[in-house]
């Protein structure tokens, strides 16, 4: 490694051995922020201590909730719907586009004035699709860009429920939307046209809020206490799919990765992996507070083939994007992603961005408006490669260097940490063993 933000990958020998992922980023969040408004004191364990959620628990500190870590466990100290308070300063959201679109959610019940504000990545992320329903439900918001970008400065203050379309399947969007609804007058309502991960409306119940489910609308109702709780968080699919991805392809491989939260709304890859025909299969499935998880294997598949996926899959594999193209340049046929013009809005521009990076490698892409088509199977070349400060093309981008001729330099690597300490101390593992 040259440097903390550039390492050089050269092709791996097969991969073998166990490995764990890290605990989930959606539900860390989560976990977080609804520990802070129940009446008394949560426990949580396993929770990520990476770059986003750390800025979810610094930006609940903020708002007066006391969080003690003590290694082994989280310790909050809820304070009820109506125990925040007014933040000294300006939040910040660092990258985490969950912490900064929850929170305008949550701050918007609220009888105070706050602002959330990010990073250069984040302050370029689209706001509007959270701003645009609380304004709907009575808050008074200012951003920039016509009320799209942030910094984003909140009135909260006395809410009414609504019955909201969303144009876009988020469960960021659906969550900020649900978490408004608890201190709104009467049912808040909100339909998605595909079915988000539904992390949030797992949760809430559990906590005692009134909560509906009917096909893709989700309802709350206004006004109710919630419970304090205890959490253990599940390992992240999304983190575990590059190992998913290196097992199947990386010649001789078998890998174990244990402790995988498979939540249906977040395992479309899984799914589609087997459409494909890679060895990959859940062993030792359980529920762990709430949630399916489940041990994966995952090996070498000699011959893979291509698929297309439409818009009615993309929601369940967003995540997952980065890694799945590079699965792809390993399957025969043309490979056909369609319906993923969310991608165009992540941490980066996930379609150009993989476009971009793998035509460096030898790779032929079209690029559309809302996806990729791949042909494959193709002999991968090392080349120097950039991540564009994602962590996701971060790691997929390593997972292709293990199969690429001659050496693969990888350049922004740093921004791992926002969801995966300790990715490449695993990957080490994995082919050392």
């Amino acid at each position: 490694m040259e440097s903390r933000d550039t390492i050089t990958l050269t092709a791996s020998g097969p991969l073998r051995g166990e490995v764990e992922p890290p605990p989930d980023k959606s539900i860390s969040h989560r976990a977080l922020i609804f520990a802070s408004i129940v009446n008394g004191t949560s426990r949580i364990k396993n929770l990520l201590r990476a770059a986003d959620p750390l800025s979810t628990m610094n930006a609940m500190r903020s708002l007066g909730i006391e969080i003690r870590d003590s290694g082994d466990e989280i310790t909050v100290y809820g304070r009820g719907l109506h125990g925040l308070q007014e933040p000294e300063d300006i939040v910040d959201c660092g990258n985490s586009g969950t912490t900064m679109r929850l929170l305008t959610g949550l701050l918007s019940g609220q009888p105070f004035f706050s602002v959330l504000t990010g990073d250069s990545s984040l302050r370029r992320r689209p706001m509007k699709r959270v701003i645009t329903p609380m304004h709907q439900m009575g808050a008074i918001i200012h951003a920039r860009e016509n009320d799209s970008l942030a910094p984003i400065a909140i009135k909260g203050g006395k809410l009414k429920g609504i019955e909201y379309t969303s144009a876009v399947s988020s469960a960021q969007v659906k969550s900020a939307i649900l978490l408004a609804g608890l201190y709104a007058e009467g049912e808040t309502s909100v339909l998605e046209p595909r079915k988000s991960r539904d992390h949030t409306e797992r949760m809430l119940p559990a906590l005692g809020a009134q909560l509906r489910i009917e096909g893709l609308k989700v309802t709350v109702k206004g006004g109710t206490e919630l419970n304090a709780f205890e959490i253990t968080v599940p390992g992240d699919f999304s983190s575990a799919a590059f190992f998913m991805v290196a097992g199947t392809i990386v010649k001789g491989s078998e890998i174990l990765i244990t402790n995988v939260g498979i939540n249906p709304t977040r395992t479309g890859l899984l799914e589609i992996m087997k459409r494909m025909g890679a060895d990959v299969q859940l062993i030792k499935q359980r529920e762990v507070s709430g949630e399916p998880v489940a041990d994966i294997l995952a090996r070498y598949s000699e011959t893979l083939k291509a698929v297309e996926i439409g818009p009615d899959e993309v929601p369940a594999m967003i995540d997952e994007f980065p890694i799945f193209t590079i699965l792809a340049t390993q399957a025969e046929g043309t490979t056909v992603i369609r319906g993923a013009e969310e991608l165009r809005v992540k941490e980066s521009d996930r379609i150009a961005t993989m476009a971009a990076e793998l035509r460096k490698m030898s790779v032929q892409v079209e690029e559309f408006h809302d996806g990729l088509a791949i042909q494959g199977p193709v002999k991968l070349n090392g080349a120097t490669l950039e991540s564009h400060g994602d962590h996701r093309v971060a790691m997929a981008l390593s997972v292709a260097s293990l199969i690429a001729e001659g050496s693969t330099e990888i350049k922004g690597i740093s921004s791992v940490e926002i969801s995966f300490p300790g990715f490449y101390n695993q990957l080490k593992g994995l082919m050392s063993a």
